[in-house]
């Protein structure tokens, strides 16, 4: 952590008092400490508290020397952001992008790792809202840190207890870490479906939804990579701080991942490519009639082969959707399109495409094997990023 710039977001908690002490073991392990601070932060600790331990000045409000535009310089110049404590409030606004103070403002328009530690009586943790706020920050690629059972302000045992300092400190060690794996390096990732017409308004496709590209382009980023997003049809979101390139067709795919691939570090393809399109697409829309109507098709591209054939130095992880033999059907595509690694999982019974949550194993070389668990698709793509680190170096 030496000489790493850590903004250290403080928010209107009775555990805001034990933010002074994460600031102070902060700066002993070597960090300089930015400090942003609530207005409800302040009915509790002072800023000077923090400016003393810190020996730099605190940031209370939009309007500290507004011509250095702080929301936007303090976290430019930050390697990582950890909030703590995190209210109940303050979780809410940070899902759903209300930013209507200083620290708000700055969460938003981070593109650096953030570390968020909720701390609340146990009756709003629990709450629905809160559950369903704290999963979409995970979704995004948030570091949750969860609080701890024990006695809270209310004179009350429950969870909702602040994670112990040193439980926020191997976090904030752990993003850190994480930031710089993939510094220097292009990543290009495919994701999503894509669309095979057979006439201008009816097509071939599948139900990937593209949010496990997105996550692994997501954590790419955080990693410190340069990375190239080839993004099928979806009504989600990719990450601001990826190149984004969209495609339709398994054709379209094949071009930009031609282009795009060619002297990349890593190249991650897991976009569902339709393996079939209509061999002739009729230029006007098929009208219905009382006859059945057959449609001809023909092969797609194989992406990932020719990829494969023409990796050179490139490490190529491929995916496969599969719902039965899984890991049999997973290792014999390994071999034939020369990959380094596939993660395969089971998309039998709707699981998989369109879901919070996935399953992946990776496999590699002649035996080598890794069960990354079930999670949601954030965390499974920190996993299989820190995977594909350790065969990088291997």
């Amino acid at each position: 952590m030496n000489g790493s710039r850590v903004l250290l977001g403080v928010t209107g908690g009775i555990a805001a008092y034990k933010a002074a002490s994460l600031a102070s073991a902060l700066v002993q392990r070597g960090a300089i400490v930015d400090v942003i601070m609530t207005a409800g932060a302040e009915r509790f600790v002072t800023p000077l508290t923090f400016s003393s331990l810190t020996a730099r000045p605190v940031y209370t409000s939009l309007w500290d020397a507004p011509e250095k535009i702080p929301h936007v310089r303090l976290v430019r110049e930050a390697r990582a952001i950890l909030v703590a404590p995190a209210t109940a409030n303050v979780i809410a606004k940070i899902a759903h992008g209300i930013a209507d103070d200083l620290l708000t403002t700055a969460l938003l328009a981070a593109r650096v790792p953030v570390v968020i530690a909720p701390a609340m009586n146990s009756a709003m943790y629990e709450s629905n809202a809160t559950r369903a706020n704290l999963a979409t920050l995970r979704a995004r690629g948030y570091e949750i840190v969860e609080p701890e059972t024990g006695f809270l302000a209310e004179r009350e045992t429950g969870v909702g207890r602040l994670a112990s300092e040193e439980r926020l400190l191997a976090a904030l060690e752990r993003v850190l870490a994480r930031a710089d794996s993939l510094a220097g390096v292009r990543v290009v990732v495919t994701a999503g479906p894509t669309r095979e017409a057979f006439d201008p308004v009816r097509f071939v496709s599948n139900a990937s939804t593209g949010a496990t590209g997105i996550a692994l382009a997501r954590e790419a980023a955080a990693r410190g990579a340069a990375v190239t997003l080839l993004l099928g049809p979806t009504l989600l979101e990719p990450p601001p701080s990826v190149e984004v390139v969209r495609f339709e067709t398994a054709a379209e795919l094949r071009e930009a991942a031609a282009d795009r691939a060619r002297d990349a570090g890593v190249v991650i393809a897991s976009a569902a490519v339709s393996d079939w399109r209509p061999a002739h697409a009729s230029p006007q829309k098929l009208k219905k009639t009382g006859e059945e109507l057959a449609v001809t098709m023909e092969r797609t591209p194989d992406v990932l082969a020719e990829l494969g054939e023409k990796k050179g130095k490139t490490f190529l992880v491929g995916f496969a959707a599969e719902t039965a033999d899984h890991e049999a059907n997973a290792r014999e595509k390994l071999v034939r399109k020369h990959l380094d690694a596939i993660a395969v999982n089971d998309v039998g019974g709707g699981r998989g495409f369109g879901t919070g949550e996935n399953a992946l194993v990776v496999l590699w070389g002649k035996d080598g094997r890794r069960d990354l668990g079930t999670a949601d698709k954030a965390t499974l793509a920190a996993r299989l990023w820190d995977t594909i680190g350790e065969l990088r170096c291997s």
